[in-house]
């Protein structure tokens, strides 16, 4: 990834403006959104260090595979409940596109987020067709 290209989550930003900051641990995510956001390029970016150091602890996965398969495509959030800057919790449903050998899929989610130690993190996701998922049977964003 380029810093002068857009950001892969869709806001329309140069990257070195928008996710790459989080990812570099230059500044912490202010909302879960952003977070969301930011956890979505760092799937994009095949950063792992990132997605764990984000990820609740109780749900983390000790290593993420990441398919070469698959390419990201867009990210397009839905819906955010709380989530903002002096709130403690955070639901966001999002939809992201991606592509297997020219096939488009979606992953369709609903995240929750949590604050640990005042930061930001991932805690798991509901799958409208499958039920609440957490890592020890679904990777997720």
């Amino acid at each position: 990834m380029h810093n002068n290209e857009d950001c892969p989550c869709g806001s329309k930003i140069n990257f070195s403006q928008c996710c790459e900051k989080y990812l570099t641990d230059k500044i912490k995510a202010e909302t879960a959104e952003q977070l969301m956001r930011s956890r979505y390029s760092a799937y994009v970016t095949e950063n792992e260090s990132y997605l764990k150091n984000t990820w609740h602890e109780d749900t983390r996965p000790e290593k993420i595979d990441f398919d070469p398969e698959i390419k990201w495509i867009r990210l397009n959030i839905k819906n955010t409940e709380q989530g903002g800057v002096n709130d403690k919790q955070g639901i966001i449903e999002f939809i992201a596109t991606y592509k297997i050998n020219g096939r488009a899929h979606q992953l369709h989610e609903t995240s929750r987020f949590t604050r640990n130690q005042g930061d930001w993190i991932y805690l798991e996701g509901d799958y409208p067709d499958r039920g609440t998922m957490t890592q020890k049977n679904k990777q997720s964003t």
